[in-house]
């Protein structure tokens, strides 16, 4: 264990990325005081933000197992082989995420994540201080400002500051105030509501169909269900305890539909009757649902700087906040817990240089998962329906097991394997370029040459790197 720094690190946000962190730093020696602004979730309950159900990856995984934490949150997840399309007449068909049941992912809940995390952080020596939203930091004298819930403010010492605080991060507004990060913030234009699924049991029978087989689920559970209808879908993700969270993803203004043109739950339920009209039986409270949950914005933040010099640094969405469409988020923002606490530990007293490498590192990769989260919301919402993409989907894993050292899908690089988001995104064009070169604008997969294709393949692309599963 190394020696402890002089000063403890300060660590704003006690969410999934900060509560991990703050666990791994304090098993390698370091002082940590978190400061969160919400109440501790194990005595208030979990009033988090946004509340979509989370994929949990091999990547995230990885940031589990170092952490010593990976079975005890499988104990709470469910398991998704792949995604579960459902279109306008009633079909249904799975698509594998990877080759078999070892690469699938894991739906979790992102409170009851929460709380375990902050139980192994305590149970690490971290010191949690609920109710403590930042107001102000002095980077000049190493001091930051806090307001309790009362709104009675203090001062602190904060000589390593640590911002986990999220897409809304306070730690980054202040940073930003004192030298400009060129922060820019792209939104997507689109918005979401979350809607429930309720367990089979609180269904009638006669909703259930060939599904009811499912024990106490009222669809298959092990997938990521999806709904695509072009410009705009709705998924649905599996609870433990039998229920499925339901999420729309709607343009915000514009043409209908959109949740402008939705203004109550009577013109939302009519919607639903006619583009959804398999998924609006099996939400008993829609109306209910509908009209109380908000409507929610997606943006991706950008920031050419995440550090000042070695006395503050924003990870996860505090610094990269991206769309949720490939269920990656919080897989990113663990990995930075990784790469982080590993860098720390190596040089503790030389924090300038550690953030400065940290952002090295990890910049071009945020930016290309950013990059590749978008690209699967047309992909989710559209593509999965359609042939051609079907037919280079088909190809691609034709491909795979034919040269397995010189092909894999792009979802599986980002997904299943510990490969660079960076170079994930950047294989993944290549190939797809050569997969529409071979398909040539056909929607047949067995109209190519498949030894054609491969010689084709190892023509034009190298070897993969050997970095599979964890």
């Amino acid at each position: 264990m190394p020696q402890l720094m002089q000063s403890p690190i300060t660590l704003i946000g006690g969410g999934l990325v900060g509560a991990l962190l703050a666990q791994q730093l304090a098993r390698r020696g370091f002082t940590v005081d978190v400061y969160e602004k919400r109440p501790d979730p194990r005595q208030a309950g979990f009033l988090g933000g946004r509340s979509i159900n989370l994929a949990l990856a091999e990547r995230g995984l990885q940031a589990l197992r170092t952490a010593g934490l990976a079975e005890d949150v499988l104990q709470r997840a469910v398991m998704m082989r792949g995604r579960m399309v459902h279109t306008r007449d009633g079909r249904s068909g799975l698509q594998r995420y990877g080759v078999d049941d070892s690469e699938v992912i894991w739906s979790v809940s992102r409170g009851a994540l929460n709380m375990l995390l902050l139980d192994a952080a305590e149970a690490a020596g971290v010191r949690f201080h609920f109710g403590q939203s930042l107001v102000d930091a002095d980077f000049d004298a190493r001091r930051i400002r806090l307001a309790d819930e009362q709104g009675t403010e203090r001062s602190v010492d904060a000589h390593v500051l640590i911002g986990a605080d999220g897409a809304g991060s306070a730690l980054r507004s202040a940073m930003h105030a004192y030298a400009p990060l060129g922060e820019r913030v792209e939104p997507l234009g689109h918005a979401y509501k979350e809607l429930e699924i309720p367990p089979a049991g609180e269904l009638p029978i006669a909703l259930l169909g060939e599904s009811g087989g499912h024990d106490q689920f009222a669809l298959e559970p092990h997938a990521l269900h999806i709904w695509p209808r072009g410009g705009y879908m709705c998924i649905a993700l599996p609870n433990t305890e039998g229920s499925f969270t339901v999420t729309l993803f709607l343009p915000g203004q514009g043409a209908h539909p959109s949740f402008a043109t939705l203004p109550n739950t009577a013109a939302a339920e009519a919607f639903f009757r006619d583009d959804f009209p398999d998924l609006l039986p099996l939400i008993p409270n829609f109306a209910e649902d509908y009209g109380s949950h908000p409507v929610g914005t997606l943006s991706t933040l950008y920031l050419d700087r995440w550090h000042l010099d070695g006395r503050a640094l924003l990870i996860g969405d505090a610094a990269h906040a991206i769309v949720p469409f490939h269920g990656q988020g919080m897989n990113c923002g663990f990995e930075d817990t990784v790469v982080l606490a590993s860098l720390l530990a190596e040089a503790p007293e030389d924090t300038a240089g550690v953030f400065a490498e940290f952002q090295r590192i990890r910049q071009p990769n945020a930016d290309a998962i950013a990059a590749m989260a978008l690209e699967n919301y047309v992909e989710m919402r559209d593509s999965v329906a359609d042939p051609h993409y079907l037919a280079k989907r088909e190809l691609g894993a034709l491909l795979a097991e034919r040269a397995p050292d010189h092909f894999m899908a792009r979802y599986r690089m980002v997904t299943f394997t510990h490969l660079p988001y960076a170079y994930a995104f950047e294989r993944g064009r290549a190939q797809d370029q050569l997969l529409q070169q071979l398909l040539r604008g056909s929607s047949d997969a067995h109209s190519v040459n498949l030894d054609a294709a491969v010689s084709a393949l190892k023509a034009t692309l190298p070897p993969l790197p050997h970095l599979r599963h964890g």
